[in-house]
């Protein structure tokens, strides 16, 4: 884009949050370094929904998680209990960034 008034360029950065697709715009020098987010996708087996939202997951070791939400979005959430509560093999996407962790997606498998 156009000079600062130092003469330096700057970069016009527009990015969408992954958990709540809300937009951020953002401009920085371009002799600056930003900082990127980590961003890690984890597969889980679901075990358990409880009455309150909060399910059990299994990763490939055996190790059982309770600390998640069932996902907000109810076209993730109400296909995911259905697919549980007729007994079919669920299989959670975790995505974890910054410090936040949460469902996003899911297969099932007879």
């Amino acid at each position: 884009s156009k000079t600062g008034k130092h003469g330096h360029a700057k970069a016009s950065i527009t990015a969408l949050d992954i958990f709540t697709n809300k937009k951020y715009e953002d401009q920085a020098p371009t002799s600056h370094n930003l900082e990127q987010p980590v961003v890690k996708n984890t597969e889980y087996t679901l075990c358990d929904i409880t009455s309150d939202g909060m399910v059990s997951l299994m990763n490939d070791a055996g190790d059982i998680r309770e600390d998640l939400e069932m996902p907000k979005d109810e076209e993730v959430a109400g296909p995911m209990k259905e697919a549980f509560d007729a007994g079919k093999d669920v299989q959670c996407r975790v995505v974890a960034a910054m410090g936040k962790e949460v469902i996003m997606g899911f297969k099932s498998k007879e």
